[in-house]
């Protein structure tokens, strides 16, 4: 069965992007097939894969219109054993293209359906807002949406709007929406605030955080530049072996046991 989830959060620079890549890339290091799906028009995750979103000539702005399937637009990296449905800034005038379109929260889920099968996980990595395909993205989220939370003061008044939008969705379009988890990211245990704000998240959501907690790690942020996931790029750094838990975690929670993960040197050296 294929597992769909969205990772959103309208604020911007809380680790969405870097969460969808790292927790694709550890789930695909195991074995299973994995595509992440860039519905931002800033294209944040193609990038962060090596891939020049100006020089995408089809993507998600196309399988989204309708132009062209979604499986003839999918790239995938032999060497990372991941999949991408890349995007490009031509993406931001969908949401202009596709506002009389019948059903227009939901193309991005009847775009998925013909690749369902071919995956074990799809990530839908969302635009830093609240906009139309954000909610693409929710009511795509089938098994439920993955929320990255900064651990920071202003992270935890974003969050109360996205909890509001949550259940406006729930309520109108999709009631069986659920929050598979919310993932503290940049913690600095050096700072009160990091602690805080980890205390008080888990006060208010004490079954919905994830356990796993990622550290602020320059490794992480150097990634993107080099084009690689963390697994590939600095695979025994603490950014690495946090999102190494992450995907752990997700695939317990999600009742898949026993899966043999590749060595970290055969993946380089493939």
């Amino acid at each position: 069965m294929t597992r769909i989830y969205a990772l959103v959060n309208q604020k911007g620079g809380v680790g969405k992007t870097t969460t969808a890549i790292n927790l694709g890339a550890n789930i695909a290091k195991f074995g299973l097939r994995v595509l992440l799906v860039d519905i931002d028009p800033q294209a944040n995750a193609t990038s962060c894969l090596g891939i020049n979103h100006s020089e995408v000539q089809q993507g998600t702005y196309d399988a989204v219109i309708g132009r062209t399937p979604a499986s003839e637009i999918v790239l995938h990296n032999q060497k990372l054993n991941l999949s991408l449905l890349p995007s490009s800034s031509a993406l931001a005038g969908a949401q202009i293209e596709i506002i009389d379109v019948p059903e227009r929260e939901k193309l991005l889920k009847k775009m998925l359906q013909p690749l369902s099968k071919k995956y074990d996980y799809i990530f839908v990595d969302c635009p830093p807002s609240l906009g139309l395909l954000t909610l693409n993205g929710l009511l795509a989220a089938t098994n439920g949406v993955i929320i990255p939370i900064q651990c920071e003061y202003l992270a935890l008044e974003g969050l109360t709007q996205l909890m509001e939008t949550l259940t406006r969705v729930r309520s109108g379009l999709f009631p069986a929406l659920k929050i598979r988890g919310m993932l503290l990211t940049m913690y600095d245990g050096r700072t009160n605030l990091s602690q805080d704000v980890v205390e008080e998240v888990r006060q208010h959501f004490p079954d919905e955080v994830f356990r796993t907690v990622i550290p602020r790690s320059v490794r992480l942020a150097e990634a993107p530049s080099h084009g690689l996931p963390i697994t590939a790029y600095s695979p025994n750094s603490s950014g690495a072996l946090a999102y190494q838990s992450l995907a752990r975690e997700l695939l317990e929670g999600d009742g898949i046991e026993n899966v043999e993960t590749i060595r970290n040197d055969e993946v380089r050296d493939e």
